[in-house]
């Protein structure tokens, strides 16, 4: 990304309208005027100047000053001034001189909400009411994903980054004898590439990885069809989907299965073998007939050749989730986060990976889950004070003595951790009281108030790179624990040592279902609105990971009558 500061270094911030209102605002025309206004909006600080007067104005006394404003009260004792500006999802903190110029920060900030704040300047000025409907827009928004402005929008939804993508558009851009023409025909679009965007769109949603694997079948799918001259996708017949069914359970006849369908249809050899076992050979059949089910029910196809073609709708009642780290090793992790900092590791980012971990562990979210989206502000968390979580009883007897001799603490107010789950579902996740502290450090160590205001618009996680953490930084944060773990485990326990080196974030959303199902014995409807399971029968299967409850069940009803 190139710098803003050179391309708006000279911005005027009345050609800013700010389309998160209603109705549209322009922003103030004086650059001070126009931080506060931001500031005020996005619920946290973007640009202050401060001097020992300011200092004394906010605080009864220097004294006082130093306590709440430790950091700017250290510079200033050097400094006649210091500046606190807002940037990469967190404050700094910086002389007067060092720091940057307020208009270079207010338009860092513009940028990176530039799906908010729309530059219109005055020589192609238009309605600020027209630019919140549509221009204001880059292609998507948070809810539904890339809206298709054109075949090329279309095509790059389907491409990689190998072979021809001019050849993929030729490809793409056509039309079947199955091609509904006529006005039943919903999506309002002619071609395969157009309506095969729409489907990624509607069906991927906001969640990185549901769309990088629709993808990868996809150009599986057009990769056989290249290779055995069949297609476009809306001419294939249901002998066509039976003989790329049958093409998967053979190695070697299905062209270039996982490559890139661009190099395929470019006239690149098939080089990769099928995909192997069965679970994902369903994955790729279930995206195929989810694909032509949703043409046909949006009136693009006048049928529907994938009907049954997965043939196993009783897979889900069988899956089985197997990758889950033992209560033994989740203790050992936590272990790591609550032990010391790392000496190569800053106070800032440590509070940071200490947060992260907590969110995926006692939270079972998943991992795009937690990537900030700057339209719908998601994720965030919300602090309810009127709701205060229970405090856990001590199980330790000289722990419940200690207690009963002394009056116990107030419990801290409730904490929320509200996201956007798949299918865009809305889910409130309560967080338990453990969380509290680790969130609270790292809000403070960014240099935001310790509890979120009401409608903050702040990035969940920062970067330092830019305004939020992206899924791949998340991920090596997570990683980075285990790794941690694993370190500490002996030598001898390779079984262990393996284990931990196989997990990632989605174990830890595994193992926070399987404690709520089987440790907890948490109602299953319950449990599946934590975890935003779409049918009760995914909730389900984590009861069947272990024996031991069933056991303990029969145990109870056939007591030994001895």
């Amino acid at each position: 990304m190139k710098p803003v500061a050179v391309k708006f270094a000279t911005m005027t911030p009345a050609d800013w309208f700010d389309t998160g209102t209603l109705p549209v605002q322009r922003l103030p025309a004086a650059i001070d005027a126009a931080l506060a206004y931001v500031g005020e909006v996005l619920g946290h600080p973007v640009y202050r100047r401060w001097t020992l007067a300011d200092l004394k104005r906010v605080a009864p006394s220097l004294a006082d000053a130093k306590r709440t404003h430790p950091a700017v009260f250290a510079l200033l004792l050097e400094h006649d001034a210091a500046i606190e500006y807002w940037s990469h999802g967190r404050l700094h903190l910086a002389a007067d001189g060092v720091a940057p110029a307020a208009d270079v920060i207010l338009a860092r900030v513009l940028h990176a909400h530039r799906r908010r704040f729309r530059h219109l300047p005055e020589a192609t000025a238009q309605d600020p009411a027209d630019a919140s409907r549509d221009g204001n827009r880059p292609p998507g928004d948070a809810a539904t994903g890339p809206v298709v402005t054109g075949t090329t929008e279309a095509v790059a939804l389907v491409a990689s980054g190998d072979g021809d993508p001019a050849a993929l558009r030729t490809w793409l851009t056509r039309a079947g004898r199955f091609m509904n023409a006529s006005p039943t025909n919903s999506l309002g679009v002619a071609d395969d590439a157009q309506a095969l965007a729409l489907f990624l769109r509607d069906r991927a949603q906001r969640s990185p990885h549901t769309l990088r694997a629709y993808r990868s079948e996809l150009r599986r799918l057009v990769g056989w069809c290249d290779a055995h001259r069949r297609g476009p996708l809306s001419d294939l017949t249901r002998d066509d989907l039976l003989a790329f069914r049958r093409s998967l359970d053979h190695p070697g006849h299905a062209g270039n299965l996982a490559g890139a369908a661009c190099a395929v249809v470019s006239g690149g050899a098939p080089a990769v073998h099928a995909p192997r076992g069965d679970a994902t050979r369903r994955r790729a059949l279930a995206v195929i007939s989810s694909l032509f089910r949703y043409w046909q029910k949006t009136g693009y196809l006048v049928v529907n050749p994938a009907v049954e073609l997965a043939g196993d709708g009783g897979a889900r009642m069988t899956w089985m989730p197997t990758r889950i780290l033992p209560a033994r090793v989740l203790r050992l992790c936590d272990a790591v986060t609550a032990g010391d900092r790392p000496a190569d590791v800053s106070p800032l980012v440590w509070a940071r990976r200490c947060a992260i971990w907590s969110l995926y562990r006692f939270a079972g979210a998943r991992l795009a889950e937690l990537e900030w989206s700057a339209e719908q502000g998601l994720p965030r968390l919300s602090v309810d004070h009127d709701v205060r979580p229970p405090i856990s009883p001590p199980t330790d007897s000289t722990a419940r003595t200690a207690r009963s001799a002394t009056v116990a603490p107030p419990a801290d107010p409730a904490w929320t951790l509200h996201v956007r789950g798949k299918g865009g579902k809305l889910r409130a996740i309560p967080l338990p009281s453990r969380c509290v502290p680790v969130l609270r450090a790292y809000r403070l160590a960014r240099g935001l108030p310790a509890e979120p205001a009401p409608f903050e618009s702040v990035p969940l996680v920062h970067s330092e790179k830019r305004d939020a953490l992206a899924h791949s930084g998340l991920y090596d944060e997570v990683k980075t624990v285990l790794q941690a773990a694993e370190a500490k485990v002996p030598p001898g326990d390779a079984a262990t040592r393996a284990l931990i080196h196989a997990a990632s974030t989605h174990w830890l959303r595994h193992g926070y279902a399987r404690t709520l199902v089987v440790d907890h014995a948490v109602p299953l409807p319950v449990a599946q609105t934590l975890l935003g399971h779409a049918s009760v029968q995914t909730t389900a299967a984590y009861a069947r990971t272990d024996l031991t409850q069933l056991r303990d069940f029969v145990e109870g009803s056939f007591p030994d009558s001895g």
